[in-house]
């Protein structure tokens, strides 16, 4: 099996070390990663300048740095390494719960290497304090030998909590959150601005965000479309064209 490791956190990140050390025991890893960190960019992919990919020393790892965003390292991975089984992009430090899912950086290079034909698997886990890989370790196997050989999920989202007691298959957690935008002022006087997100619901069980405040490790099989088909059916049969 050839893998392919990507993240948003930069090349250097200790997560992405611990992941792809863990992945060399399912395959033939390479390791393909922003050379600066790249949080919550979301899918956004570079067009307007050419990139570049050079080698990086991480460890005895084949291992190349771009400067660019997840989702370009995906795909600049993917082409340069034909016959790639599967893109892991992480350990990232901070969870990808619920609505990050639409601006997580580690998520989008999962998908970008969906949407190039590959799957895509997207690794995450808490980093208000410093993560402990080697507990994580044996949990990042667990999760890899019960998710490789499962070809029909093609996109997964996996969050790890800081000390995990078992997995847990999950939906995502979207709740509504407040969106004000607080104002103030850098030590200049300049004007600055918090955007707050401040959830205004609970959290529901069966979630990825509940699942990990059980001390579980959450698994939320994804897909590309993005469709409501439930409001297209409706649509359809209550203002036809």
């Amino acid at each position: 099996m050839r893998i392919l490791i990507a993240n948003d956190d930069g090349i250097y990140s200790p997560g992405l070390r611990t992941l792809a050390t863990v992945a060399r025991d399912f395959g033939e890893v390479r390791i393909v990663a922003p050379d600066v960190e790249q949080s919550s960019m979301g899918h956004a992919i570079t067009h307007s300048r050419p990139l570049t990919l050079r080698h990086a020393p991480v460890a005895d790892f084949d291992a190349w740095r771009v400067n660019g965003t997840p989702a370009d390292c995906a795909a600049l991975g993917i082409n340069a390494w034909r016959g790639i089984d599967v893109l892991l992009s992480g350990i990232n430090l901070g969870l990808n719960l619920g609505n990050s899912a639409w601006h997580s950086g580690t998520l989008a290079a999962a998908r970008q290497a969906t949407l190039l034909g590959c799957r895509g698997i997207a690794l995450s886990t808490p980093a208000e304090e410093e993560p402990d890989f080697a507990t994580l370790r044996p949990w990042v196997a667990r999760v890899l030998g019960l998710l490789l050989p499962a070809g029909e999920l093609q996109l997964v989202n996996v969050n790890f909590p800081a000390a995990p007691t078992g997995l847990a298959w999950t939906r995502l957690s979207i709740r509504h959150y407040d969106g004000k935008v607080i104002p103030g002022e850098d030590p200049m006087g300049r004007k600055h601005y918090w955007l707050t997100v401040q959830p205004l619901e609970a959290v529901e069980e069966g979630t990825d965000r509940w699942a990990v405040r059980q001390g579980l490790v959450s698994l939320t099989p994804l897909q590309l479309d993005l469709t409501d088909h439930d409001a297209l059916a409706a649509a359809r049969a209550r203002h036809p064209p």
